[in-house]
């Protein structure tokens, strides 16, 4: 439990700490969220940097933020993204069908797995991670842009 509420307040002070703009702090976080919830896992950070100089936000913000998916929690969300992606699709994709596909893709960490899974699978992946997008990373913006204000302006 320590370690967690340290590993929790090391995030606290990269949101707080940054010298920058409340606004500009949020977006980053927003963009880091929007490409870990929708990008595969690897390449997220190749897309989120580059995003945040497009859109003029926070690196760090858009770095960290991609963690909501990572080696620990990407067996627990890619499947059920993919379960719901399949359901907004209309793929019909079985859970249990989806859960034995992704541990082999989160396995074998290549692309050519996810390939390997079909086109049912991936278009799942992307809708499901697009319906996290659309909860999470509104979310994370007003989040951050309060938790950046309310620092701020205890003086601390």
């Amino acid at each position: 439990m320590k370690k967690l509420k340290e590993y929790w307040n090391v995030i606290y002070q990269k949101i707080v700490g940054e010298d920058a703009t409340p606004e500009y702090i949020a977006r980053g976080w927003a963009i880091g969220m929007f490409w870990g919830c929708v990008g595969p896992f690897g390449l997220q950070l190749m897309v989120s940097i580059p995003t945040a100089f497009i859109f003029r936000a926070s690196k760090i913000g858009a770095t960290v933020g991609t963690l909501i998916t990572n080696h620990f929690t990407i067996f627990v969300i890619y499947p059920i993204q993919c379960y719901v992606g399949s359901k907004l699709i209309g793929a019909g994709l079985s859970y249990d069908t989806i859960k034995h596909a992704m541990t082999k893709v989160i396995n074998e960490q290549s692309y050519d797995a996810l390939i390997s899974c079909g086109t049912d699978l991936m278009w799942s992946f992307f809708a499901g991670g697009f319906l996290m997008a659309v909860v999470f990373v509104p979310i994370t913006y007003f989040g951050v842009l309060s938790i950046v204000k309310k620092y701020r302006a205890s003086g601390k």
